[in-house]
């Protein structure tokens, strides 16, 4: 990563960049070949964290009016600046592990970063894309924020079982408004999803539970509904008698459902578990 080299006339840019993301800024002098290395070694570390760093160089040969202003007084230093403030930094030059070490204490952890990137994505109406973006978060840090945007993501994505098991872990101390707006969107989903068509299902389905034509529509008509656990469940049960039930019609709607809901889906992954541990 080539540093930005910094002037007078824009330090007020940096001072921006600083609001959104970690700076570090180099002191350095063109006769000092010390401080040249420092620049080199920072800007392969800055390099890594793409996003998170912002490295500048400031040379005090020609920059004096900027390194008395951050009061300079030993080659090399270097600062870093957030929220337009220095807040941390070193004399000298430190070995890699050392500069990592102070550097970890003001960057952002990873999963804030998919957190910004996956509200970003969903803002902008890329909610397919930002599934797998929150998940990474989630698996990382399944706190209350990354919960509610995840349910969120998934709501939009018309996965409301998923929404709905999201948000029966959310603590009492985050189930505030937008926990609050996010039941009542899975409450009028649920709505949305009992449609006629599969109420009459399953009133004929209790009227025959071997009729597996019936037995075929309903899961589909749910499957249709994004119900899917009521639908794999469904299925599931005949499989556990029968494996064969329906003439291996049965089994093979299950395994298209599973397939539909893709390899990563949890759900589509319990229930693949499930029917391995009837053929095993």
């Amino acid at each position: 990563m080539t540093a930005m080299e910094l002037t007078r006339d824009n330090i007020q840019q940096l001072v921006d960049i600083s609001k959104e993301q970690l700076v570090a800024m180099v002191f350095w002098a063109e006769q000092m070949p010390e401080t040249k290395q420092l620049l080199a070694q920072m800007e392969q570390i800055a390099a890594s964290y793409p996003g998170m760093l912002q490295l500048a160089s400031v040379n005090c040969e020609a920059q004096m009016e900027l390194a008395s202003y951050f009061r300079i007084q030993s080659l090399p230093t270097t600062l870093l600046l957030s929220q337009g403030q220095p807040i941390d930094g070193f004399a000298g030059n430190l070995e890699e592990p050392k500069i990592r070490e102070m550097l970890a204490k003001h960057l952002p952890a990873m999963w804030e970063l998919k957190l910004k990137q996956a509200k970003e994505l969903l803002a902008n109406e890329q909610a397919t894309a930002a599934l797998p973006v929150i998940k990474e978060a989630y698996d990382e840090q399944p706190n209350g924020e990354v919960t509610l945007t995840y349910a969120d993501i998934a709501l939009t994505n018309g996965d409301v079982e998923a929404a709905k098991t999201l948000l029966a872990t959310v603590k009492l101390e985050d189930q505030h408004g937008e926990y609050e707006s996010l039941m009542s969107r899975v409450a009028l989903a649920e709505e949305a999803a009992d449609t006629p068509e599969i109420r009459n299902l399953q009133q004929a389905f209790e009227q025959d539970p071997t009729n597996v034509d019936v037995l075929g529509k309903l899961a589909n008509a749910l499957h249709q509904a994004q119900r899917n656990e009521e639908a794999l469940e469904l299925l599931f049960v005949p499989l556990k008698k029968d494996l064969n039930a329906g003439e291996g019609a049965i089994k093979q709607q299950l395994l298209t459902i599973m397939s539909a809901l893709g390899q990563g889906n949890p759900l589509a992954s319990q229930y693949r578990r499930k029917l391995y541990s009837l053929l095993y």
